[in-house]
Parts: C-alpha cells; structure tokens; sequence
C-alpha cells in the first residue's frame, strides 16, 4: 500500500479538516481523518470519547488509529494532540508532513463555542488555547516538512501553497 502524499497537522481550529477534504479534491485522492477513525471505532464524538475515557486512553487509542491512517493512501489529517505522542511522531518520520499554523486568536475564534471539544474547555478560553497551542508548537513544529499559515488566507490559497510546495518537493526527489 502507498503511503499517503500529505499528513496534515496543527492545533484546533487551524484547518485540518477543511484544508484536507480540499486538498484530497485537488489531487483526486482520499482523506482519511483520524478524529473520525476514532469516532468510528468508539461509536461516539471524539470529545466524548476524552471525557469519558480520560486523555491517556484517548491518546492511545489515537496512536493505533493514527499508525493504522498511515498505511493509506491520499491525505491523513491528525488531531491536534496527536503529536504530543512519541510513537506518532516516531511514525511520521517517514511522511511528507504539513503542519497547519493558525495565530492564537484566530484558533479560538473558530473553536468558540464548539462544546465538542473537552479538551478547549476553560473558563478563559484564549489563555488556555494559547498554553495549549505553547505546549505542542515544537512537536508541530519537529514533525513538520512544510509550515503553512492558515489564518488571514482562504483555503483555497493555503491548498494552492501545499500543492506548489509538493511539486518543488517532487522536482527535488522528496
């Protein structure tokens, strides 16, 4: 089977699922989202599936999900905690890995409100984004081939940068 072009990743909010399905269009090929294996296999939401299994679990299973993601083909988006786990950075090593990077602000803009997501939940939702997104910002960044910013630019120009970053990096044997 053939590796997958393209890893997405980033924190919440950066545009992983939106960039991805995009991204599989314009390469005619498939996403494969791991939030969505996990919620598959679980029977319920991923924020469900943290809060009631608590992050260690959660992260473990996210690690079989993600190893099995990256036997297929096309694009692969993560979680946004998904890199926190050595064994998923470990198995990214091999991947063309885009790290989606979205400006504190505009992260939590665009997760407000969105009670699917336990692990965002505070009581000051900026600060808490900001420690989050702090904590992960050198493993996002220490997997990473290619650093797209995702913020103050439409998805189609983000795609449009990931896909003349994959030529180059075709041109160059990558």
């Amino acid at each position: 089977m053939t590796a997958p072009r393209i890893v997405l990743v980033g924190p919440p909010g950066a545009g992983k699922s939106t960039i991805g399905r995009r991204l599989a269009r314009a390469l005619n090929t498939s996403l494969t989202d791991t939030d969505e294996m996990i919620q598959q296999r679980m029977g319920k939401p991923c924020g469900e599936v943290f809060a009631s299994l608590g992050e260690p679990e959660f992260r473990r299973i996210e690690e079989e999900e993600v190893a099995k993601a990256l036997t297929r083909e096309g694009i692969v988006s993560l979680g946004g905690g998904a890199v926190i786990s050595e064994r998923t950075r470990d198995l990214l090593a091999d991947h063309n890995v885009v790290y989606l990077e979205v400006s504190v602000k505009e992260g939590v803009r665009r997760t407000s409100g969105n009670d699917s997501r336990p692990v965002l939940a505070a009581e000051d939702p900026e600060a808490h984004y900001r420690a989050l997104y702090e904590s992960r910002r050198d493993f996002y960044e220490s997997v990473a081939s290619f650093k797209a910013r995702s913020d103050e630019r439409s998805p189609q120009r983000v795609v449009a940068e990931i896909l003349s970053y994959l030529d180059d990096a075709c041109d160059e044997g990558i």
